[in-house]
């Protein structure tokens, strides 16, 4: 054996060929395991520089313009014997209307881009009724509270009793009652209330509405006249998406602690890329007044192809608890279970949100009323499918339920009878059901070709080094035994006689003679 690795090495020595063949051979193993090690890496540092904010990029465009259209499914609780339960008592009974489908169409306008790698702007939003999507007209009537009155009279509850009874005596003269009967479409977009119209003749300009009409989606139906201001990627991709200031705050004013008053969370969608099924990703809103935390809950695949996480809010995101308390700066009573009291940020207004049908709330809210069946997860669960190397929404539903929370005012006749309760007025979902072709295709590059290109660079080149490194000590071994033969061949033909016994021959002699 010793004799074989020497002349091989002798050959080797001589042989300028071999060690190129061998040289080469290691270099591509050292590759092979480098890309292996590494071309993920490289990957996600190329997604991160691509997925920059950067004005006159593909990422860029997509944003400012996205090539999707949602769509908004409106349900509304028709109430059907508003008067047998406000004259006898009785529990309301409602009928679920809907859906009322809008198309969206949202862009970002005014776009700044600043230097310390964040882009102000404001949102513009357009609503277009969907006839052929929708169980109906959008001026279909339908009987419901009378939101800007239950939100006076409720109000008014710890007021002096004299200001009670002088509210009662307007709303008498105005003829208002606690329900009104009004079209799909005035109760989303507006229509004009008596007690409204009133506040803007007689209260100061300093205590002013921002609006002059009544509307749950009162405003929303164009530009915004609030400023975002996002994070970019450029300094922090960690940050990318993420939301810096909203009318130039970077916290809320409303609640107890910094962490709750928190801002820093996506619009929902993008959200900085690399995501994990450990990762708690947040969304902020600013009618949902607060972060809306999101946590795993399934793997999903699109239509297109493209593989993702699903994420949704934890079950006691709405929770009455230790960790919502917070939320509840004035203290108890808070929030029933599986409500969010958002009144802080409609101007006092008791609105209180929900999941649809109180999903995830305490069942009594439900018993309350008639009408509303029980939630099923799959279609009243809020949720976002996110590809998570470069963190796009690939689809979402967002699902809300906004509530009324009524209290009871004796002094006021016209609420005298209405109970405390907690009334649903219509729930909705916005989401998006696919990304077009362009958009998957490059979702569905993010996602196959990190492990092809880890398998191809990676392995392929440690095949081809290993491959080369036999090749060679192949050759080497057979040309160590060509030579070694070929030397011992050689080495017979020139063989010598033996050499001759002194002494032998002159015993012969000796033999013969005697």
């Amino acid at each position: 054996m010793a004799f074989t690795f020497t002349r091989i090495f002798e050959y080797l020595k001589d042989n300028k060929r071999i060690r190129f063949v061998l040289a080469s051979a290691v270099v591509l193993l050292l590759l092979g395991i480098t890309c292996a090690i590494f071309v993920s890496s490289w990957i996600r540092m190329f997604i991160d520089h691509e997925l920059v904010l950067r004005p006159g990029s593909m990422t860029f465009e997509w944003w400012a313009r996205p090539p999707v259209r949602p769509f908004v499914h409106v349900y509304v609780y028709n109430v059907t014997n508003a008067d047998e339960f406000l004259n006898n008592g009785s529990k309301p009974v409602l009928d679920e209307l809907g859906p009322y489908v809008y198309s969206e169409e949202w862009e970002k306008v005014n776009i700044t881009d600043n230097e310390n790698g964040t882009l102000s702007f404001h949102y513009k939003r357009t609503y277009t009724f969907v006839p052929e999507l929708s169980a109906g007209p959008d001026d279909d009537s339908v009987v419901v509270p009378n939101i800007p009155m239950l939100s006076a009279t409720s109000q008014s509850k710890h007021a002096a009793r004299f200001l009670r009874l002088a509210m009662a005596s307007i709303m008498d003269i105005l003829k208002i009652k606690p329900f009104v009967e009004v079209s799909v479409g005035q109760l989303l977009w507006g229509y004009e209330d008596p007690l409204l119209k009133l506040a803007k003749d007689v209260v100061s300009k300093e205590q002013k509405l921002p609006y002059e009409e009544f509307g749950l989606f009162y405003g929303k139906n164009g530009t915004s006249p609030d400023v975002v201001t996002m994070f970019s990627g450029a300094s922090d991709i960690t940050k990318y998406g993420i939301f810096q200031r909203y009318n130039h705050r970077e916290r809320l004013p409303h609640w107890s602690t910094d962490e709750c008053n928190s801002i820093a969370g996506s619009d929902g969608s993008i959200f900085p890329p690399h995501i994990t099924r450990n990762d708690t990703i947040a969304v902020y809103d600013k009618d949902l007044c607060r972060l809306l935390p999101l946590r795993y809950l399934k793997d999903v695949e699109s239509k297109a192809g493209v593989q993702g996480y699903r994420f949704t809010p934890p079950e006691d995101v709405f929770a009455n608890d230790e960790h919502n308390k917070c939320f509840c700066p004035s203290g108890p009573p808070c929030a029933p279970n599986g409500l969010f009291n958002v009144s802080l940020c409609q101007y006092d207004s008791p609105i209180m949100l929900s999941f649809p049908h109180f999903y995830l709330a305490d069942e009594k809210l439900r018993e309350a009323v008639e009408g509303v069946s029980p939630p099923v997860p799959d279609k009243h669960r809020l949720y976002i499918d996110i590809q998570p190397e470069m963190g796009t929404a690939m689809q979402a539903r967002a699902r809300i339920q906004i509530n009324l929370a009524v209290s009871q005012v004796v002094d006021i006749k016209q609420v005298a009878n209405f109970p405390d309760i907690v009334f649903p007025i219509l729930w909705f979902e916005e989401g998006i059901d696919e990304l077009p072709e362009s958009v998957s295709s490059m979702l569905r590059l993010a996602t196959k070709v990190p492990p092809i290109a880890r398998a191809i660079l990676g392995w392929g080149l440690c095949a081809l080094g290993v491959l080369l490194i036999l090749l060679a000590v192949t050759c080497l071994i057979r040309s160590s035994h060509r030579q070694s033969t070929l030397r011992l061949e050689g080495h017979a033909v020139a063989k010598p006689p033996p050499p001759k016994v002194p002494g032998k021959e002159n015993g012969y002699e000796l033999n013969n003679r005697r």
